[in-house]
């Protein structure tokens, strides 16, 4: 594997507490690495050390195999070969449209007419062709995104650092602007370190991704490892909707409530108390359901209703229907499967 992003014990302090705390990491060549957690957890100064915005107190970052930082080396940003999207897109609003891609050419001392012609390719890959002549404040807020892009292209930008660059994006934009960005990443054959909040975005939009929580990697994995199989109670609980439930674990089943079903693990799981994690598509409401319980609360999600349901038992579980459900509404349900949480 060709190795776009390597980060080897890098560490960053503010006021004596660690912002990033020992993170290590490897990014493949052309991969879409997403890094997800909740505002505070240090994804951004992680982001800003790669970049070279900041100065880690320790450890090394190799990007595409030279080192950039650590063991004595420094370099600048401007020298590191990478671009970077922010939240704001970062636009001279002054300038047209071409002429906002063409100055990272220009200021390399390419001349005005061979940076006309790398700009209309950069253009073609975002597809901003039509609009080339606008300035900023005549586009909306995906096209502005799509001209940042396209100037991180003509950087000879091959690595892309993008810090939530969808959180300023209206909601029904946002899906939109996911696809064009995988289209963008493809096409540009460039390695690309993307962070947010979002853990729907994370997902929709990563080869692999990391879940981030005060200053270190919870678990790095693809969506659906993570998804499927979380290594801890942290990131079962940070991704996707679901319960985390005690159950006692033997024979390759969970009890829960005196009621089996089926389980994965990891290997060696030993028998005896568990936690698992229980999606609400691994339910079914109504019929012959083994377990019973009172709604609590109820969400409309758009042809789904999803519910709160504390179980007579002791507990809660979070289900999905696709019938109404009310608060204290009364249900029987049955668990198809869970994943047992690691020791």
């Amino acid at each position: 594997m060709t190795t776009g992003i390597e980060v080897s014990g890098i560490g960053k302090d503010y006021a004596g507490k660690p912002a990033v705390a020992e993170v290590s990491f490897t990014v493949a060549d052309r991969e879409l690495f997403v890094i997800v957690g909740e505002s505070g957890c240090g994804k951004s100064t992680l982001l800003r050390l790669i970049a070279g915005l900041e100065t880690p107190d320790r450890g090394e970052i190799l990007l595409h195999g030279d080192r950039v930082a650590g063991q004595g080396t420094m370099v600048p940003p401007e020298q590191r070969g990478t671009g970077f999207v922010f939240q704001s897109y970062a636009l001279w609003p002054h300038m047209t449209v071409r002429d906002n891609v063409a100055f990272p050419l220009e200021a390399g001392g390419m001349s005005r007419k061979q940076a006309a012609r790398s700009v209309e390719a950069h253009l073609e890959t975002v597809s901003l062709q039509d609009m080339a002549g606008r300035k900023p404040e005549a586009l909306s807020g995906g096209q502005r995104q799509r001209v940042a892009l396209a100037r991180c292209l003509a950087g000879g930008a091959r690595t892309i650092l993008m810090d939530e660059p969808l959180a300023n994006l209206d909601p029904h934009l946002r899906g939109t602007m996911e696809r064009e960005l995988l289209h963008f990443h493809r096409s540009s054959g460039a390695t690309t370190l993307y962070i947010t909040h979002d853990q729907r975005e994370a997902m929709a939009l990563a080869d692999r991704m990391a879940v981030m929580k005060g200053g270190r990697f919870l678990q790095v994995g693809t969506p659906q490892e993570i998804y499927e199989r979380p290594g801890s109670v942290e990131v079962a609980e940070f991704i996707g909707h679901g319960s985390v439930v005690e159950v006692f674990y033997r024979d390759g089943m969970a009890e829960l409530a005196g009621c089996r079903f089926d389980v994965t693990t990891t290997p060696g799981q030993p028998e005896g108390p568990a936690q698992a994690l229980v999606r609400p598509e691994a339910i079914v409401v109504g019929g012959e359901g083994q377990l019973t319980g009172t709604v609590r609360s109820v969400l409309y999600r758009g042809g789904i209703w999803e519910a709160v349901l504390d179980l007579d038992a002791g507990g809660s579980l979070t289900v999905a229907h696709d019938a109404p459900m009310r608060v204290g509404d009364r249900l029987a349900l049955r668990i198809k499967r869970a994943w047992v949480l690691p020791g």
